[in-house]
């Protein structure tokens, strides 16, 4: 079996222990020790780290295995210990904000399926071999989960699709949700962070720098100083407050890594303070849009939480529209002619008068023409014209009596009578004469309206 030496200054950190690999003995040795610098190898006593898996200015993280469990749970073992040489207060320090940052994750780890769990934290105190001091080194053990991360996917595949993106953003965006919820940030959003397990879910890792936000009106938490460049947004690289949003604008740039395989400084223009970006990926823009909401410069006009993000990246439902009966053919309508609707008095006062000067006009043809066929005809057509012009309303109403005297005057006053008007008419007063006869005309013509309207009347009782 190997083990590796987690001392960051040992020269030849890998060891050789060919006798742990029986169980038994790997189950019963009190301790190993690096045979180049005499830093213990079995931390608290049960974790064996066995490789490295990745080292920054905060530590390295190791892939062990628990010795005390059946199958030796594999596991990764995180040392937090900050570079350079650092006073006994500045040690207290780290060392509670290691503390409270394990309890955070170990309420994290337990109750979200996607967040590795915490096993165990613990600090180890050992002798420096050259300078012969103290040194503190403070660890972390958490559940190992077994897959790639998205830096590892994109070193072997290249650019993911927007399909896959999309996979990244709903996934992530929902633990992101619950670490806010649960007044923590994240802090540290890249691709190496995000590990895609070989069933194909997505886990948040190193919560090694986790924020707990204080909720308390007022109190504002400023940044530790703990980001990755490229990633971190201005208000944290600036070591200003630390928000939500921060953690959204670091997952907007680990997307336009994953879409464009190109390192966030070759995409942001630092002379505009901009993004530029989508010349090199080919994304809907929709998607689009809801990453450059998620990088503005300024934390109030981005999305201030996972799920406005997630609500923006949801497909709105459309209403269906109603389907539309196709075209009848509708026959064309005949043109109707609407008549004005006459009362009784109306029509009673239309007869009288129709009738008065039907009498009128018939005097003055016979006077003029005769008693011939073409008087008939010429009489025929004027009282015709004179009913279509009541009809139309064209004479209504106080034009009958206007109408009536001044036709009684012109017939009385035009011309001389022939002898056939002269048979009909006394010469002494003529306008009397035509006055009785068309006025007997006009009764005649009354009287039969008002038996019209009688029978009428009549008849619509039993139809």
């Amino acid at each position: 079996m190997q083990l590796h030496c987690t001392r960051p200054t040992c020269a030849r950190p890998l060891n050789h222990a060919p006798d742990l690999d029986d169980p038994s003995v790997l189950k019963s040795v009190p301790q190993k020790f690096c045979t180049c610098c005499g830093m213990p190898l079995i931390l608290a006593g049960r974790y064996l780290p066995m490789k490295l898996l990745g080292k920054g200015g905060f530590g390295a993280a190791f892939l062990g295995r628990d010795r005390y469990t059946p199958g030796f749970r594999q596991c990764v073992v995180k040392q937090f210990q900050p570079s350079g040489n650092l006073s006994p207060t500045q040690l207290k320090i780290a060392q509670d904000l290691f503390e409270r940052e394990a309890e955070v994750l170990e309420q994290l780890g337990r109750e979200h399926p996607q967040i590795p769990d915490l096993f165990a934290f613990f600090e180890l105190t050992v002798a420096n071999p050259q300078t012969g001091k103290e040194e503190k080194y403070f660890y972390l053990v958490q559940e190992f989960i077994d897959g790639q991360t998205l830096e590892e996917e994109l070193a072997q595949t290249g650019r993911l699709p927007e399909t896959e993106i999309l996979k990244v953003l709903d996934q992530v965006l929902r633990i992101l949700d619950f670490v806010h919820e649960n007044g923590s940030i994240h802090r540290d959003i890249k691709p190496s962070n995000i590990i895609r397990h070989k069933n194909g879910r997505f886990y948040l890792l190193d919560f090694g720098a986790v924020k707990f936000v204080t909720k308390a009106v007022g109190q504002l938490q400023s940044s530790t100083g703990i980001y990755s460049a490229g990633f971190a947004p201005p208000e944290q690289m600036s070591g200003g407050q630390v928000l939500p949003c921060s953690d959204l604008y670091a997952l907007a740039v680990t997307c336009l890594m994953l879409l464009t395989n190109k390192a966030p400084q070759e995409l942001f223009d630092s002379y505009n303070n901009t993004w530029k970006w989508r010349n090199y990926a080919q994304v809907s823009s929709h998607l689009a849009d809801v990453l450059d909401r998620m990088l503005l410069h300024t934390p109030a006009d981005r999305y201030q939480s996972a799920t406005e993000v997630l609500d923006a990246l949801t497909p709105k439902p459309v209403a269906p529209q109603p389907i539309s009966p196709p075209p009848q053919k509708v026959a064309p309508r005949r043109r109707q002619i609407t008549l004005p609707r006459f009362s009784t008095i109306e029509v009673l006062s239309s007869a009288l008068f129709t009738g008065f000067e039907g009498g009128i006009i018939a005097i003055a043809l016979v006077s003029l023409l005769g008693t011939t066929l073409i008087s008939a005809g010429f009489w025929l057509v004027l009282v015709a014209i004179l009913i279509a012009a009541q009809l139309a309303r064209f004479i209504e109403k106080i034009d009958f009596l206007i109408l009536g005297v001044i036709s009684l005057i012109v017939v009385g006053f035009v011309g001389q009578l022939n002898w056939a008007a002269a048979f009909i008419v006394s010469p002494g007063i003529p306008l009397l004469n035509i006055l009785i006869i068309a006025g007997f005309t006009g009764l005649v013509t009354l009287a039969i309206a008002i038996v019209f309207q009688l029978i009428y009347k009549l008849v619509s009782r039993f139809l």
